[in-house]
Order: C-alpha cells, then structure tokens, then sequence
C-alpha cells in the first residue's frame, strides 16, 4: 500500500515540476523572444507576478497533499493497530487542511474515518471505554462535512451511516425505544444515506461491508447469516478489482482486509462454524495486514480457542 502512496506523490510532485517548469518557459520566451515590439512581447509586471502566483500556488496544494497522504497513512495503520490515542492525536494533525478546496472533503472523510474506527476499537477494549458516542459523534459531523462538500461522496455517506448506527447503538436507543414510528424517525437520516449511497454505488465494497452486520442479525438467522457472507464475498471481489483502479491515495480503497476479517468472524460465529474457513479468511487478511491488533490478538485466539475445544 505505502509503495503505491509514495509513486502517486512522486508522480504529483512530477507534474507540478513539469507545470512549473513549462510556466517559467513561458516567462522566459516572453521575455527573450522576437524583440520586435517590447511593448507587446515583454510580459508586465502584474503578468510575470500572476504566473508566479499560480506556481506558488500549485506548489501549496501538492505540499499540502502530500503532508495529507503521510497523515491518513498513519491513521490507516493506527486504526489496524489499535492505537486510540494515536488516532485522536492524528485526527487533529489534518486540521490544517479541512479548508484547502482541492483535498478538503477527502481531508475531513479522513478525520471522520479516525475517530469512526477509534470507537470501534473501543469496543474491543475491556472495560469499554466512555467516550465511544463522542468519537461516533465527532466521526459523524466530519463525515457530513465531507459530503457537504461534495454530495456525490459515497464513502463519505458509508462512514456517516455507520457512525450513527453504532453511536445509536452505544447510547442504548435500539433498547429504551419499543415504539415503531419513534424509532423509524430517529433512524430516517441513516435510512436515507443508507439508499443514496446503495442507489449511486451498489458494490462499493466498503458499503458491502457496512451493511453486512445488518443483513446477518436479520432472522431468521441461517437466512441473514448466509445473506450476510454472500454480501462479504461480493464486497471482497469488489474490492480487489477496486485495489487497481485506484490512483489518488487520499480516495478511500481499503477494504479487502476488513471483508476477510468478517469472513473470518462469521466463519466463526455462523449456527453450523467453520473453523477451518474462519482460521483461512483470517490469516488471508492478516498476510495483508500482519500489525493488525483484533484480527491477530484476539479474533485469531477465539479461533483457535473453538478449534481445540472441537477437539
């Protein structure tokens, strides 16, 4: 993944030198062209300033970026390694570019994606830590930042259905509301994020694997449950075609780890488990992302766990 990162700021840097390069040419053969008239072939002063204003400015957004990549890059591997306070510390590190239009509602999708996986890893955390609605909350404004500045951002509407679902589910709405007409209004705007995102992107691979947990509570449970991996194994090939289609490091393309690792969960937790399905998915994604803290510490272990009691 880091390979791929690193080639796509060399070949941005690439071209603001080429950009650059071509624009001080022109400069230049204005100033040292045909010298017929020098009142029509010298650039002015307010024409030399402009162009040199559009360097700077060209320059200042790929420096921008770049300093961006390098930061969601860590994120990516904070959240994999379970690593909250890194994840907090980093969400505030993208501050200073949550206004510089070119990347702003990649910027603020990843401070969303931050703190959406802080609570998440929260809830593998014995005692469960307090402050997993405030991360759901901080995670949902950033998501609706983002499509806010760009409406069509499917993944951006991914990540804010899942915060909300889960901030929901934290505050203990699914169990104090009994009443259906209460609890259709306080779930409309995840419901209608929910059909945008499906309408404009059906397989995206992180939407599959969003509503994967929805699709497996549904009863009865060999039905949701097979509904459920099919969703996974759908998402998955989704996502290795995805993995060479993507070229901008700041668009969102992860995935194929986290659809193996529900693969490997569901394996495992399905009315009739297989184990040896389960223990496979799981050491697919763990050849993928060997530092990934729940996938190998814990996920791995409950599965080895239910292979020896097998036995």
């Amino acid at each position: 993944m880091s390979i791929v990162i690193e080639r796509e700021i060399q070949s941005a840097e690439g071209w603001v030198e080429m950009k650059t390069a071509a624009v001080g040419l022109l400069i230049l053969c204005g100033a040292l062209g045909h010298r017929q008239d020098p009142a029509t072939t010298n650039p002015t002063k307010q024409q030399t300033s402009t162009a040199a204003q559009e360097v700077q400015t060209e320059n200042d957004v790929t420096s921008a970026r770049k300093s961006a990549v390098s930061i969601v890059i860590k994120i990516q591997r904070a959240d994999y390694q379970g690593d909250r306070a890194a994840l907090n510390k980093l969400y505030e590190e993208l501050v200073p570019f949550v206004d510089q239009p070119e990347v702003a509602s990649r910027v603020r999708y990843w401070r969303g994606f931050a703190k959406w996986r802080r609570a998440i890893n929260g809830f593998n955390e014995t005692p469960t830590p307090p402050d997993l609605a405030e991360d759901l909350t901080d995670g949902e404004s950033e998501f609706d930042a983002a499509i806010q500045r760009d409406p069509s951002f499917v993944d951006a509407k991914v990540g804010a259905v899942s915060c909300i679902l889960m901030r929901q589910f934290a505050e203990g709405i699914f169990s104090k509301i009994k009443d259906f007409e209460k609890m259709k209004e306080i779930m409309a705007p995840a419901s209608q994020l929910l059909r945008e995102a499906r309408a404009a992107a059906p397989e995206n691979p992180r939407l599959l694997w969003v509503v994967g947990p929805n699709e497996w509570s549904t009863p009865p449970a060999n039905i949701g449950q097979a509904k459920a991996m099919e969703t996974y194994e759908r998402g998955l090939e989704a996502a290795r075609a995805q993995k060479s289609d993507t070229r901008d490091p700041l668009e969102p393309s992860w995935g194929e780890p986290e659809l193996l690792m529900s693969l490997a969960w569901s394996n495992l937790n399905r009315a009739t488990p297989d184990l040896n399905a389960a223990e496979n998915y799981a050491k697919a994604a763990l050849q993928i992302v060997p530092y990934w803290h729940y996938l190998r510490d814990i996920l791995m272990q409950q599965i080895r766990d239910a292979k020896n009691k097998a036995h």
